[in-house]
């Protein structure tokens, strides 16, 4: 802890909107072994007390706080080595609008020396934890809800700073002889993390709307007693071979202006909802469901009726009342009448949007029903959540089932996993999902997952081919919303897109042979603290190479994959880590030593993988798997035929 400038302190407060730095020499107190308080006088009569306290060897308690009270804030320096290196804190690439992370041009990766980020939730690539590792090997994990920032020599060069608001800061400040260490502990501290069912880790299929419609795309007439678009999914990925354990369904689902009213399905958009359950099933597939944190239709007047809300935002203008999850009273009734009851439908899985800021407000003169204000709660507020979801479905469907937030806190990773939010499909969209993936992987956040080809923005056909192998060797694989449509109409007017569903077939067969190994990563998560998608540096820390390649990630100790995010590339160079020999996942004859860079092939299906020499996993032949799938893909299809084969 030191001062970064003559003007600036090492420590201080900030009081009634002023700040003060601590001055002089302090007076030192111990009390007891392994503590010391250092105390300085400060605007006027009060005292700053530093504690610092040997938690164990090697983990340390720092302790801000003044005698009074009077402070509302916390600043802390640390010094900072010229090549020190930064990760952790946020999903998002960068801090600001969630743009700013796949603007054209951004040289950001997943180290943050020189940026500043503010430590409370921004919509909708919102996983936060108050923590971050340096390459020096040691970390900082700032506890309680209240909003802060860090900023990792950007204001100061040689010096991190750390501020946060509240009564006091209080921080562990961890060392350890290898980074990978200091992930394990924090991931255990506020964990552990869950692992979800087997099923869950196989390939996914979702869109953003599901239209009933009386045509198919191609002008078929439709004859399937479910909603038709669902049916079109699940009968073409049989035609083609594309395996698929889960479904999941997004909003509007329900009746009312914005689809989401008293959690009941819309009849007419989803006629015979528990057959089309059932349906499924008997395909092997899960239905997952969209849910938010509010209610809407009679629901929202009960709830406002017996106070279970907090004022929030207006949304399009739709009436939504927001729950207050600090009411134990509330969670009950929501528990029950929300994914509880759609749990007791046997759906087994629940993306959970929207607790990131969209809704939530922010002040310190609105109070929650334990009396905690708006602004302490607000970063607390998606982990209330997943929470209250894991209580109401957990007696019904016991482990059976996963919870899919996008927005993440401190203890979140109890409860669920998450998926990357409302990434754009430009390259630089595939980019930051990378980097996120991995930040994601220090904060204590295994179990990921983003949507191939993006959510938002102009579709990238290439982007998305990339993407599916992304997905594929990702903690989870979800392959949507692609604009609502399947590959085979893609872009309207044109025949089947014969490279894409190729690709999605093949990276979905092989997610289905690796799924059963990324499910023991995520018990090994769940045991140890060791993510399941592992930055370089995790691993080989010892390697100058592997901290600088973020292109190039682990899928846990026997996978190593490389991915192309820039347009029009059909060839990488990454870096094969020196200890191991590496073989080419798409050509099995080819073994290379590591500690060299390797450049590579890389046509659009071909995302380069490699296997550890030594490891139990078996991919198969990649190739001919790929000229199968582009085979099966140019076979033509009659959807009138495919519905006689279903046993509805």
């Amino acid at each position: 802890i030191s001062a970064p400038s003559a003007e600036t302190g090492s420590i201080g407060v900030e009081i009634n909107g002023k700040v003060v730095w601590a001055e002089g020499k302090p007076a030192e107190t111990r009390s007891g072994e392994g503590s010391v308080t250092w105390s300085w006088q400060v605007n006027g009569e009060d005292t700053l007390l530093l504690t610092v306290e040997t938690m164990e060897e090697g983990r340390y308690r720092i302790d801000l706080r003044t005698a009074s009270g009077s402070a509302t804030r916390y600043f802390i320096h640390m010094a900072a080595a010229p090549e020190a290196w930064f990760t952790g804190v946020f999903e998002r690439v960068v801090d600001g609008h969630q743009n700013n992370s796949w603007e054209e041009g951004i040289s950001t990766g997943l180290g943050l020396r020189g940026e500043k980020m503010d430590v409370k939730l921004k919509p909708t690539v919102s996983a936060y934890a108050p923590f971050y590792i340096s390459s020096e090997n040691y970390s900082v994990f700032v506890h309680g809800t209240w909003p802060g920032f860090f900023d990792f020599c950007s204001s100061y060069p040689g010096h991190v700073q750390a501020a946060f608001e509240g009564s006091a800061l209080e921080m562990v400040l961890s060392t350890a002889a290898e980074p990978m260490e200091l992930v394990r502990r924090h991931a255990l501290e506020t964990g552990p993390s869950i692992v979800p069912p087997g099923w869950a880790f196989g390939p996914w299929r979702w869109r953003d709307e599901h239209f009933n419609k009386k045509e198919y795309f191609d002008g078929t007439p439709v004859q399937t007693p479910y909603n038709s678009d669902l049916a079109e999914d699940v009968m073409l990925m049989k035609f083609y071979g594309i395996p698929c354990t889960a479904h999941w369904i997004d909003r509007p689902w329900g009746p009312g202006v914005r689809g989401f009213d008293d959690y009941e399905f819309d009849p007419d958009r989803f006629p015979r909802a528990p057959e089309m359950i059932r349906w499924l099933n008997r395909n092997g597939i899960e239905l997952m469901m969209w849910i938010g944190p509010f209610v809407m239709g009679e629901q929202a007047d009960y709830a406002e009726e017996n106070n279970y809300y907090l004022e929030s935002n207006i949304w399009r203008d739709s009436r939504q009342i927001l729950m207050d999850f600090t009411n134990p009273e509330a969670v009950k009734w929501w528990g029950e009448n929300g994914p509880g009851k759609l749990a007791r439908m046997g759906i087994k899985g629940f993306k959970m949007d929207r607790a990131d800021g969209e809704k939530l407000l922010d002040s310190l003169h609105l109070y929650t029903w334990e009396g905690t204000s708006y602004r302490e709660n607000f970063n607390d507020y998606p982990r209330q959540y997943v929470r209250a979801a894991y209580q109401a479905v957990e007696p019904v469907l016991g482990d059976d089932f996963i919870l899919f937030p996008r927005a993440q806190y401190t203890g979140s990773a109890r409860y669920g996993g998450l998926w990357a939010g409302d990434t754009n499909g430009k390259p630089e969209g595939l980019r930051s999902a990378v980097i996120g993936m991995q930040r994601c992987a220090v904060m204590g956040y295994p179990v990921w997952g983003s949507d191939i080809g993006g959510y938002w923005g102009e579709f990238n056909r290439e982007t998305c081919l990339r993407w599916l192998g992304f997905g594929c060797f990702s903690p989870l694989m979800e392959t949507g919303p692609t604009l609502n449509r399947g590959f085979w109409n893609i872009i309207e007017g044109t025949r089947p897109d014969e490279e894409l569903i190729a690709t999605w077939r093949l990276y979905s067969k092989i997610r289905m042979e690796i799924a059963p190994y990324v499910r023991s990563l995520a018990m090994e998560a769940r045991e140890t603290g060791t993510p399941i998608a592992r930055p370089l540096f995790l691993q080989y820390p010892g390697q100058p190479e592997a901290w600088d390649d973020w292109q190039t990630y682990l899928l846990g100790p026997d996978l190593l994959v490389h991915v192309i995010w820039e347009k029009g590339k059909t060839s990488g160079r990454l870096y094969l880590p020196e200890g191991e020999t590496w073989i080419d996942a798409w050509d099995l004859s080819q073994e290379y030593a590591g500690g060299q860079y390797l450049e590579v092939e890389a046509p659009l299906y071909r995302t380069p993988v490699f296997i550890r020499k030594g490891s139990a996993l078996e991919l198969g032949d990649l190739e001919a798997l790929y000229e199968e799938s582009l085979l099966l893909a140019g076979k033509p299809f009659d959807l009138s035929e495919l519905e006689l084969l279903e046993i509805w």
